[in-house]
């Protein structure tokens, strides 16, 4: 078993979600993520084929931008935006992903339409420091 540390598990997270998210690098993708990956997305089929596939269904012009990333142990959250998906407002995500062997294993995620300016109730934008366009 391949021990790393918290550090290490956050770039990882991050190089990951670049190539599938940002490249539709797919052979780089599958290095990063398990063959036995755990998918409890609701939005996602199972295994990482199933992440895969979705994303192939997708615009080119999907876009993930990160904005705060954490980890402890063998787990990861990334605070992030999906953008370009062709939807009407962005999805701002909160990813968990726990790491095994080096590799993500495990994705939970919590996700909601990011706000317009109009829509916050509290003023402020959901990500960053600016409302989206």
């Amino acid at each position: 078993m391949t021990k790393t540390t918290p550090e290490q598990n956050k770039a990882l997270v991050l190089d990951a979600f670049d190539a599938l998210f940002n490249k539709r690098d797919y052979a780089a993708a599958a290095r990063y993520w398990s063959d036995r990956y755990i998918q409890h997305s609701a939005h996602i089929a199972p295994g990482r084929e199933g992440l895969f596939n979705l994303v192939r269904t997708l615009p080119d012009t999907l876009k993930y931008e990160n904005q705060l990333i954490v980890a402890e142990g063998d787990y990861v959250i990334a605070h992030g935006r999906f953008s370009g998906s062709g939807r009407p407002a962005a999805w701002v995500a909160a990813d968990i992903v726990r790491i095994e062997d080096g590799k993500l294993a495990e994705h939970w995620d919590v996700l909601q339409d990011e706000a317009t300016k109009a829509q916050s109730v509290s003023g402020l934008p959901m990500f960053g420091d600016r409302f989206p366009d």
